[in-house]
């Protein structure tokens, strides 16, 4: 699908809902992905806002979240490693620790870590019905980090893919830091172990196979129209097979390794708090927020080690914020261009503003909450899982995979392996089925924490959803209700729109757009 995306933008030279004029009964497709591209736009930097706000209190010699003496500490609030300092004993199945001469059983305890990550920056609210007031640090930082993506792209993706140069690179160098680091500390070894252990009895269980088409989405960045967006900058004849062969495992390959650094800390935490390294390993923000702040506390110098982190972080995030949000401005820019061309600027800092604007409602007190809806349901696996379905059948059997085949040597000189070919019409669209009932058959209402949402969240959560979804389909019963004729004949026109009579030489003819080096928008990938 990456190379599909890429080579499809390469191909046409114009962006992600100009695209399907090769095949415009699935235009709806594309009006999907912005749409998606823009929740994704809209709740993603929010991550970001948080990661900012850490590298910022982590500029100091002691860092915060390290003791119980503070404000927002309350009366159960221990570290995890001291712990085995306190008198316990065990009664039943309970262990209870005597905390400052009163008696408090395990489970009450409270770790200094998530009690400034939930008490101190999230100032979390009780639930979804206390939406509570604006979190102004995170404003701020909500700001700043849209300042920078405003200023990143602005001039386009030549000047976007100067930029990344640091921003995607710079990482690799800070994730080096902190492997080396990382593989140092006692325990890191067993935690390396339990990273590279499979467990196979794990593969009968759906959520890992959700999980891994989640993994593989959300980082090759799919369904959401960058990826057209950015191959549209290319010159016809580069060769976005190979380049794509490359991105594709250099991003798998990053992946892997960052595993490495990761874990190495985590078997860390887990000897010094005496734990299991299953009950320390943690996901999402838990890893991001709790488990690795955690980490570095025990490291000498703490404070520079957390700044790495969180910068690696800011770094890492930015290059994908850049990446959704050209995809959004190139395909709409692209859909009006007498209208929005010569005001793109202009057009992208409305596009910053308004998306700031929403995202504010990711950093109230109850902010957390509305971040879950938009992570679990208006960008969801699910969603995904349906745009890249018809996505993949628009291509392979409505333009038709051997007229694509055709464009692509056409590029680049020579076809590639018949393996894409196959991928395209039976195993991608059999995969995304599968999963999506998967997904179907293991879903539950979406808690977070010990809070339930209630049944109104849900349903905000549904519409999230099914504004990019129900374009497809709607955009289908457009495609047949404008055509004239009895209803049969409606159906026969439509065919057209499936399969239009165009030539490989006048689809070279719509590549118009300006080349730019292609190495830049590779880089930008």
């Amino acid at each position: 699908m990456f190379f599909l995306e890429c080579a499809l933008g390469q191909y046409l030279g114009i962006g992600g809902l100009g695209v399907w004029k090769v095949t415009p009964f699935f235009k709806g497709v594309g009006y999907a992905a912005v749409i998606n591209a823009a929740w994704l736009n809209i709740y993603y930097i929010v991550i970001l806002a948080w990661c900012l706000f850490y590298f910022l209190v982590s500029l100091t010699k002691v860092l915060p979240w390290g003791s119980c003496d503070n404000w927002w500490n309350t009366e159960t609030c221990v570290s995890a490693y001291s712990r085995q300092n306190l008198t316990s004993y065990v009664e039943g199945n309970t262990t209870f620790y005597n905390l400052n001469g009163t008696i408090f059983a395990a489970a009450n305890l409270t770790d200094p870590v998530k009690e400034y990550w939930e008490r101190r920056v999230l100032m979390i609210s009780d639930g979804l019905e206390d939406i509570g007031e604006l979190r102004w640090e995170l404003v701020g930082t909500l700001a700043a980090v849209w300042f920078m993506c405003y200023f990143c792209i602005w001039k386009g993706v030549k000047w976007t893919g100067k930029v990344v140069y640091f921003t995607a690179l710079f990482p690799y160098f800070l994730l080096t830091v902190l492997l080396i680091r990382g593989v140092t500390l006692p325990g890191a070894a067993e935690g390396i172990a339990f990273y590279l252990t499979p467990d196979l009895s794990r593969l009968r269980d759906p959520e890992v196979w959700i999980d891994a088409v989640s993994q593989i989405f959300f980082s090759y960045g799919l369904g959401v129209g960058s990826l057209i967006a950015l191959g549209s900058y290319n010159q016809y004849n580069n060769n976005v097979y190979r380049q794509s062969l490359i991105v594709c495992a250099i991003n798998s390959g990053t992946s892997f390794f960052s595993g490495f650094a990761i874990f190495s800390v985590i078997g860390f935490m887990a000897k010094e708090q005496n734990k299991p390294i299953s009950e320390v390993a943690a996901s999402g923000p838990g890893l991001t927020f709790l488990a690795y702040p955690s980490a570095v506390l025990q490291l000498p110098i703490s404070p520079l080690w957390s700044c790495l982190f969180f910068l690696m972080f800011i770094t890492l995030g930015l290059d994908s914020q850049f990446c959704t949000l050209e995809g959004f401005i190139t395909a709409v820019v692209d859909e009006w261009p007498r209208l929005l061309r010569r005001r793109k600027e202009i057009f992208i800092a409305v596009v910053c503003f308004v998306s700031f604007l929403i995202g504010l409602s990711c950093v109230a007190q109850g902010g957390m909450y509305v971040f879950q809806l938009f992570n679990t349901y208006a960008c969801s696996n699910l969603v995904l899982l349906w745009l890249i379905f018809f996505e993949c059948i628009a291509i392979s059997w409505g333009f038709g995979v051997n007229r694509f085949y055709d464009g692509i040597k056409d590029m680049i000189g020579y076809y590639p392996t018949r393996w894409f070919k196959f991928c395209w019409c039976f195993t991608t669209p059999l995969i995304c089925i599968g999963v999506f009932i998967f997904y179907l058959a293991e879903f539950t209402p979406l808690t977070y924490l010990d809070y339930h949402y209630p049944w109104w969240g849900h349903f905000i959560g549904l519409l999230l959803a099914l504004s990019s979804m129900i374009c497809v389909p709607a955009y289908m019963v457009y495609v047949v209700w404008r055509q004239e004729g009895t209803l049969m004949e409606k159906l026969r026109s439509t065919m057209d729109e499936i399969r239009p009579k165009i030539s490989l030489e006048e689809i070279r003819n719509w590549h118009v757009k300006p080349a730019t080096p292609s190495n830049e928008a590779v880089t930008a990938v």
